[in-house]
């Protein structure tokens, strides 16, 4: 048996440089057959002409990665077959017959047209219950393992906390510990409790992509080294330790003017030396290239090749364009081919684990793939979003009984399917394809035909596209219905109005035309939102920044339209983050956010306005009530923010109330529940709390009890409080449960003066509660020094 260092060994120059490379399937197609003045543009979005049978024209020397494989084809089945012809040319690439890693994105399901799709993270971590996150983790690997996918880009273990980044959707929200333990919870999903799945999951952006400057994309982030490593690596730190993370992807960012992707101080000693990381570094696409064109600290490809592999990275993806002028610097001395040996080392003892090298048995063989059959699936999505739904306010309007009153249905996301969808949905990578095709052929009014297969589409803006999306996530969403045809399931009285607009440029609205739309209903439930996605004219999603985080359109005007009308109204907001909701909240008698839910989105909100399953989510990042809070969340240090212990502190001399409208951890039911704290020690390193939480109503609930702390004694300044645990308890009316938390002691951990990591001696309060303004019951208890890696 060959033992990966002898292989390494084997290999010659051009077949090492081969394995830290990716190829995407546009490389194997041949672009002169629809790029050529007068060439027919073929239909992208049946797929494009894909010819596996290039590969040794593109990649002659072996293949590291196959990026993004789940394109190739949009039949699941024809997908296997293709993946299977492809490792087949890829293993007579080398003389070794080592096969290519193929990786795709699974953080809301398995992104491929037939691929089973689920509530976005943010929806999922709205549910305060890692189950939901392990749910949606399992089914998506099982799914891809299945026709030959090896790696999940995903999760995504950012802190989201400035609401203007348009990537908050793709996160489990603000806080360390819940971003925490929802990751931990997909990634055991993927990888199984043995580590056995076949499929790894792939945590990213290291590090601090989310805390960008003016929250723009890919901009700098300017954090300090204490904050990057003790709060922004935390869940990094817990995945490797706790469920064997074993890739890890770079962000885009600069840190102190060093790019993410070659910064040596974060990918090495940060990541490998201090974190404990001994897997794979993968690059996020093109920030190799970006060291070169866009940061402009490498004068050539090859020097940023080098740059990024001296760092840390091991391989580029999703293609080669830097990596390929690394053969004149090694051959002439300039960059040192051991360190090029150690990347290609850790990228054979992933494929060796994953069973892509043949002479090298994974320690683990995969367990016999799961059966996934439909109904399971859709019931465990419901299940999924239900926990997710979030009831923001409620003056007692909710739930409503079918017919016992006059409802009408308005709001532009009433009667759409595809505002409930994310980036990183199938239904936002068909429409890459659709635009692409629209682009290309001239079809957009006011868009130039373009023969380029892959325009900039995060910032082109596509008139008149939106009635072409909605037909698209329809036609893959066949067995869907919108909000407006659930709730008409429920109660048949129900009116729909066609009202509002999404549109940035929407017209003013009509009082008069609004009021005499609803005359006769006694409660307006009013859909509104934002679209979230890759392409079109979406307000959220990757690249997709905005500098007024509100309602778009006239959304804001219809709400208060309705409410000036005398109408009691039913807020129902879909959107994958915060938004300022201030003029929602004083118009409205109740409001609920609806997270990007997906397929079963209108059943699911229905069900809720209805009282049919209780809203059950808790809002996983804080609201503000004017972008001058931005950015906003409950953990910030004592002497900053709004929520201070002890002194005063000074506010906004314009903001008459400097408090969150919905802070962290926030969610309604429709009952109400009693928490009680039965007793806090230290022990063995690990802090004990117990609690009992009561359901004082008659309706069956879920309680979600929050654990904080807040160092009293520290050397440095510790957040006004940190989430150490949170329990998710379902309740029947009436009853009770007693809770017992047991938080180790490093969970509080910090970096001191001295530079050591740890807990300093000294008293902590205890803070037991509802939610991050909902404390119920406090204690102090004293804690021994701790020292940690």
């Amino acid at each position: 048996m060959t033992d990966i260092r002898t292989l390494v060994s084997r290999l010659d120059l051009d077949q090492k440089i081969g394995q830290i490379q990716g190829v995407v399937p546009m490389d194997l197609v041949g672009a002169a057959k629809f790029t050529e003045p007068g060439a027919e543009v073929p239909d992208f979005t049946k797929g494009f002409p894909y010819d596996i049978d290039r590969l040794p024209l593109v990649r002659p020397h072996g293949v590291g990665h196959l990026s993004l494989g789940q394109q190739l084809t949009q039949d699941i089945d024809e997908l296997r077959r293709l993946l299977a012809h492809f490792q087949d040319v890829a293993r007579e690439l080398t003389p070794f017959g080592i096969g290519a890693l193929v990786h795709a994105e699974g953080v809301s399901g398995f992104v491929h047209p037939q691929g089973h799709q689920f509530t976005t993270p943010w929806g999922q971590a709205a549910s305060w219950d890692p189950s939901v996150s392990r749910t949606v983790g399992r089914i998506a690997a099982q799914q891809a393992r299945s026709v030959g996918i090896h790696l999940f880009f995903s999760p995504v273990l950012d802190l989201a906390r400035d609401i203007r980044w348009g990537r908050v959707h793709e996160t489990y929200g603000e806080d360390a510990e819940l971003v925490t333990q929802m990751a931990l919870g997909f990634i055991r999903g993927v990888q199984g409790d043995d580590l056995d799945s076949g499929i790894l999951a792939t945590g990213k952006h290291f590090l601090g992509y989310a805390h960008s400057l003016g929250a723009l994309n890919q901009a700098a982030t300017q954090l300090g080294r204490r904050e990057l490593v003790d709060v922004h690596a935390e869940p990094f730190r817990r995945a490797i330790a706790e469920a064997g993370l074993s890739v890890i992807m770079n962000s885009y960012n600069d840190i102190d003017g060093i790019p993410a992707a070659a910064n040596r101080w974060l990918l090495t000693e940060l990541l490998r030396d201090h974190l404990g990381f001994d897997g794979l570094v993968v690059s996020d696409y093109d920030s190799l290239t970006m060291l070169h064109t866009t940061y402009r600290i490498a004068p050539t490809p090859g020097h940023a090749a080098g740059r990024a592999l001296d760092a840390g990275i091991d391989v580029e993806l999703p293609g080669n364009a830097m990596t390929s002028g690394l053969r004149p610097l090694i051959e002439d001395g300039t960059f040192p081919e051991e360190i090029l040996d150690r990347a290609v080392t850790n990228v054979l003892e992933l494929k060796a684990r994953l069973g892509l090298v043949p002479d090298i048995r994974p320690a683990r063989p995969a367990a016999a793939p799961e059966n996934l059959d439909r109904p399971t699936v859709d019931r465990q999505a419901r299940e999924v979003a239900n926990a997710g739904v979030t009831l923001l306010a409620n003056d007692g309007v909710l739930p409503l009984a079918p017919g016992a009153a006059k409802v009408a249905v308005v709001g532009p996301a009433a009667d759409e399917l595809r505002v409930h969808f994310g980036a990183y949905s199938n239904v936002s990578e068909a429409e890459m394809a659709k635009a692409i095709q629209l682009i290309a052929t001239g079809a957009l009014p006011g868009v130039s035909a373009s023969p380029e297969v892959f325009p900039d589409l995060f910032q082109t803006r596509l008139p008149g596209i939106e009635p072409i999306f909605e037909e698209g996530a329809r036609t893959l969403n066949p067995e869907s219905v919108t909000v407006a045809e659930a709730v008409r399931a429920l109660d048949p009285s129900v009116r729909y109005h066609a009202l509002g607009s999404l549109d940035r440029a929407a017209p003013a609205l009509d009082p008069a035309a609004v009021a005499a739309a609803v005359a006769d209903a006694d409660v307006v439930i009013a859909v509104v939102g934002e679209r979230t996605g890759w392409t079109g004219n979406n307000t959220a999603g990757e690249g997709r920044t905005t500098a007024n985080p509100t309602l778009p359109g006239n959304q804001n005007e219809l709400i208060k339209t309705l409410h000036d009308a005398g109408k009691r109204v039913v807020t129902v907001v879909v959107s994958g983050r915060p938004l300022l909701l201030e003029p929602v909240h004083e118009a409205s008698a109740a409001v609920l956010l609806a997270p990007l839910l997906g397929p079963v989105a209108g059943p699911t909100i229905a069900d809720v306005l209805y009282g049919v399953v209780e809203p059950g989510g808790r809002t996983p990042s804080t609201f503000p009530r004017h972008g001058g809070q931005i950015p906003m969340y409950h953990g910030h240090p004592i002497g900053s923010g709004n929520d201070h212990p002890a002194l005063p502190r000074h506010g906004y001399v314009d903001l008459p109330d400097s408090s969150p409208l919905y802070p962290f951890g926030h969610g309604l039911s429709y009952t109400t529940f009693d928490l009680a704290l039965e007793g806090v020690k230290v022990e063995d390193d690990t802090l004990r709390v117990g609690a009992e939480v009561r359901n004082l109503g008659e309706r069956t609930g879920s309680a979600v009890v929050q654990l904080y702390v807040r160092d009293e004694g520290a050397t440095v300044v510790r957040p006004v409080r940190q989430l150490v645990d949170f329990a998710r308890i379902p309740l029947s009316g009436g009853t009770s449960k007693k809770v017992e938390f047991t938080v180790p002691l490093e969970r509080l951990a910090y970096t001191w003066p001295d530079g050591r990591r740890g807990v300093e001696a000294g008293e902590v309060a205890v803070l037991l509660g509802l939610s991050s303004a909902d404390i119920r019951a406090e204690a102090s208890v004293e804690v021994p020094a701790l020292v940690v890696r």
